[in-house]
């Protein structure tokens, strides 16, 4: 288990106190052992013993800024709310703190995946014991919604690629994707960067920055090798369907 930096027992500490937070989980490449401090996001998904209504929103965006400006700052904590009578319903939105800010958001299949193959708890009970066990075909099946929902979107948008931090993104996640589909298996962000449809020096580039380094890639260049990856690999996906 990769060691979890000291905002993740902070949030743990500050949501227990709030008492209507009743389980606190660890899903993400914290959980899979690929985390990198300051370079991966922390996805933490907690579970609430009701609905999160503007009462308890308010609270937990007190909670997030103070943590944000504190003992999380560079860390990009982000966590997802969940009534727990929700947890089957794959379609509700559930209030999620991600980038400063508060959005509502469904919890996805691969986060659910994450959780029920790798993840662990804070507090309280173990991911295990709240999300069913899953099976390669529900892995294509996460990624298949992934790939012809958020992607096929931002797949339409060639402008949005000269955002350098949506071409890495988006590299990777097509790797991943890809990955999912043929085997029905989550692949890590790192291992993702060696199977990414780019140019050697590029990959090289992706790996220096997912290992923290400041290395810039030619913008233009980068952005039309990923959005074309990304309208390719959607497509495809499209085409074929869950099944690899």
């Amino acid at each position: 288990m990769t060691t979890s930096p000291a905002v993740v027992g902070d949030l743990g500490d500050e949501l227990k106190q709030l008492r209507w937070v009743t389980d606190l989980l660890v899903a993400g490449s914290l959980a899979t052992g690929d985390y990198i401090p300051r370079v991966s996001d922390l996805d933490l998904v907690a579970l609430t013993d009701g609905p999160v209504g503007p009462e308890r929103i308010a609270a937990l965006e007190d909670v997030h800024r103070r943590l944000d400006s504190g003992s999380g700052k560079g860390y990009a904590l982000g966590c997802v709310y969940v009534d727990a009578a929700t947890v089957p319903d794959t379609e509700v939105r559930h209030p999620t703190w991600t980038h400063g800010q508060l959005v509502h958001r469904i919890l996805s299949g691969v986060t659910r995946a994450e959780l029920a193959l790798h993840g662990y708890a804070v507090y309280g009970r173990a991911p295990a014991g709240v999300f069913p066990a899953v099976s390669g075909d529900d892995i294509r099946a996460a990624a298949h919604a992934e790939l012809t929902g958020y992607w096929a979107w931002a797949a339409r948008r060639p402008w949005l690629w000269l955002d350098p931090m949506i071409a890495d993104l988006g590299l990777t996640s097509m790797a991943r994707g890809r990955h999912a589909l043929t085997h029905g298996e989550l692949l890590t962000k790192t291992r993702a960067i060696q199977q990414a449809r780019a140019p050697r020096w590029l990959r090289d580039q992706l790996g220096a920055r997912r290992r923290g380094e400041t290395i810039r890639s030619p913008r233009l260049r980068t952005a039309a090798i990923a959005w074309r990856d990304a309208a390719m690999t959607v497509g495809a996906a499209k085409r074929r369907g869950v099944r690899g």
